[in-house]
């Protein structure tokens, strides 16, 4: 191969190789997000009484009562049964952590699940993002005969194409698996997606996933968790995201 020759498949390679930088930037501009997924608990309501009440009744079924005084709030967004396993200091397949989780759902069920609020203005933020076409997704550790239930009763299930949670048998508590699990069953891109949620798992199973996310401040999660997660971005209010999502969209850009 000649010197001339050798500079002229030097140079075709360098226009590919610019060629297709230049295709997967446009992409990166093209690509829109069309689905969001969205946490139930910390996030669209504030499930604080239930669930800690319903602990508090299954532990004591366990024969381990805990003090009234003692703060349990952070068991609220993580797989439950691994956080009462937690507190009664026993492996995640001991026999009372399942007691413990059986107590729980015993009161839950019943009484806890109603005993929660929804965050302001959460009905209307997400007719808003329906009406401008978003298609919304339920994205919760919760059992989904119990999500189901919860967002029924508020009259929120509307807003939403489906809601996916985990089983009662603890399959999908994990937030990336259950991420993967929505993406492959409704066949969706991950680049077209995001999550939002108030809870290091929501970013980093979204991160796991190649979704981008939002965190939301006035849930469960501190202020430090949410800095070490890192989402693309914080908002104060569900209200917030109508005009964050432009903005992501702006940044992506």
């Amino acid at each position: 191969m000649s010197f001339l020759h050798k500079i002229w498949v030097s140079i075709g390679n360098f226009q590919a190789t610019l060629e297709r930088i230049f295709a997967a930037r446009m992409d990166m501009v093209q690509t829109v997000i069309k689905n969001i997924l969205i946490d139930l608990d910390g996030t669209l309501t504030d499930p604080k009484a239930g669930i800690t009440a319903s602990a508090r009744y299954g532990l004591e079924k366990a024969g381990y009562p805990i003090d009234e005084n003692s703060n349990i709030d952070w068991i609220i967004g993580p797989p439950l049964k691994a956080s009462l396993a937690k507190i009664l200091n026993v492996a995640l397949d001991d026999d009372l952590a399942e007691q413990a989780l059986l107590g729980y759902r015993e009161r839950f069920s019943a009484t806890g699940l109603f005993e929660n609020q929804v965050y302001a203005d959460v009905a209307e933020t997400l007719a808003a993002l329906r009406q401008q076409g978003f298609k919304l997704l339920v994205a919760t550790a919760k059992p989904t005969v119990y999500a189901k239930r919860i967002l029924e009763h508020f009259d929120l299930a509307q807003y939403f194409s489906e809601i996916y949670g985990s089983e009662l048998s603890g399959e999908r508590t994990n937030k990336g698996d259950l991420i993967a699990y929505i993406l492959e069953q409704e066949q969706l891109l991950a680049a077209e997606c995001l999550m939002v949620g108030d809870r290091e798992f929501d970013i980093l199973g979204a991160r796991r996933n190649g979704i981008g996310s939002i965190g939301v401040a006035y849930g469960y999660g501190s202020v430090e968790e949410l800095a070490q997660a890192q989402p693309e971005m914080v908002i104060q209010s569900f209200a917030a995201l109508l005009e964050a999502l432009p903005e992501l969209s702006c940044k992506s850009a």
